[in-house]
């Protein structure tokens, strides 16, 4: 697969963008056509998976028909944007009359290890399409049925239009050897990315010998200064936290300056638990320091709870004296993907701003916007949370090299 993967690679980059986005068509439309098929692969590896997992993964597994809208939709996306391929980023003349030009090209063959959300199969297919390289993607065994469905439709698309199926391929193998070949295929990788958990990110981290760019988990933190309004802060938190909590942008921690916290808290619990029973849905189980247990009740929060990517309706709560101690509590747990500030006070904004490292840091907004597909990128293969080359959401520019040429008139040196 692999060597068929790096051949294909070489035609992909030759295509032009006219027929890159004829590719990506006729991926969305077999997507469309095909999709009573994956619906039946993706029913089938929900009753598979049912008892194993929570109810919040089970909704990152879980395809719908709008669902499948939507991936056809991120798909003709993605042919709207720009071509990134051969377009220049400098250009330049020596004295001597060289002339010297630094231009964008395809990195080759991108592999992708991720876990069980099926849309990430359509997402970075179509992103490594477009950015023209080749895909060898390599899902987890919860999703295997729907990935190989997709697959199926998406090298169904490429064959219409005359283009090699093997741009877009899935290994069969969810074990961990076939994730330890990919980390380890110099002749044929030129980039790994991984996007899941922590345990599979640390894995690639510590025994990838291919590049390899990280997508670090999520443990997201809302700070809610002492001068937020309060209506504006409960909307952020709530939506922050229960708008989809199996992701990585959903908020894991929140800080509260102790100067709001009388006054926010008893709302936040009125809002996320107690209204939440009342509607049917999961309460949010509120895990609370000293502090914030004198003012509503919950469970004591535990200093392994700062550093969990809980994925569910739980949040740990911690109030603070001030800006400067919520950056640096942030500093401490953060693991650089996506913060929040709620404030009116533009030296509190400025410190937390400056101060905070993280890919994406936002001022009274929603840590959910952390996406490739809100950023106006399409979609995206993964939110990267190291600072090498790609950092936040990753889309075609990040999926690209380059390379000089350089054009001279018999000149030597």
């Amino acid at each position: 697969m692999l060597k068929a993967a790096k051949a294909a690679s070489i035609e992909i980059a030759g295509l032009t963008s006219m027929q890159k986005n004829a590719a990506l068509e006729a991926m969305a439309k077999a997507i469309i056509e095909r999709q009573d098929e994956i619906l039946n692969a993706n029913t089938q590896d929900m009753e598979a998976a049912r008892a194993t997992i929570s109810s919040v993964m089970l909704d990152r597994l879980c395809l719908t028909s709008k669902r499948i809208l939507s991936m056809a939709k991120g798909i003709r996306d993605v042919a709207l944007l720009p071509d990134p391929v051969h377009t220049e980023i400098d250009c330049y003349r020596r004295q001597d009359g060289l002339r010297i030009r630094k231009v964008r090209v395809p990195m080759g063959v991108i592999a992708i290890i991720y876990e069980s959300r099926p849309n990430v199969t359509s997402d970075a297919a179509a992103l490594a399409i477009k950015s023209g390289n080749a895909c060898v993607l390599r899902g987890g065994k919860e999703a295997f049925r729907s990935a190989c469905a997709i697959v199926e439709a998406l090298r169904t698309g490429l064959r219409t239009v005359g283009i090699t199926e093997n741009a877009v391929n899935l290994v069969m193998d969810t074990s961990r050897d076939s994730a330890a070949v990919l980390m380890t295929a110099r002749e044929y990788i030129d980039l790994l990315i991984p996007r899941g958990g922590a345990g599979l990110i640390n894995a690639c981290v510590k025994n990838a010998t291919v590049p390899c760019i990280a997508t670090g988990t999520g443990i997201c933190h809302v700070y809610v200064e002492k001068s937020a309004d309060i209506e504006m802060a409960l909307n952020i938190i709530e939506n922050a936290k229960t708008s989809r909590p199996s992701v990585c942008n959903a908020e894991e921690v929140l800080l509260v300056d102790k100067a709001i916290a009388p006054s926010l808290l008893p709302k936040l619990y009125e809002r996320i638990v107690t209204m939440r029973k009342k509607s049917g849905n999961v309460p949010v189980e509120l895990r609370l320091d000293g502090y914030a247990q004198s003012i509503i009740p919950g469970t004591p929060v535990s200093e392994e709870d700062f550093n969990t990517e809980f994925l569910d309706y739980i949040l740990a709560v911690k109030c603070v004296e001030n800006t400067a101690e919520a950056v640096e509590h942030i500093r401490n747990h953060s693991t650089g993907h996506s913060e929040a500030i709620v404030s009116s006070d533009s030296t509190a904004i400025s410190m937390f701003t400056a101060g905070v490292d993280s890919a994406a840091v936002y001022v009274n907004a929603s840590t959910r916007f952390t996406d490739g597909g809100e950023f106006g990128l399409g979609c995206e293969m993964g939110i990267s949370t190291q600072k090498m080359h790609a950092r936040g959401p990753m889309g075609l520019l990040e999926l690209t090299t380059y390379k000089y040429i350089i054009e001279g008139n018999g000149h030597i040196r």
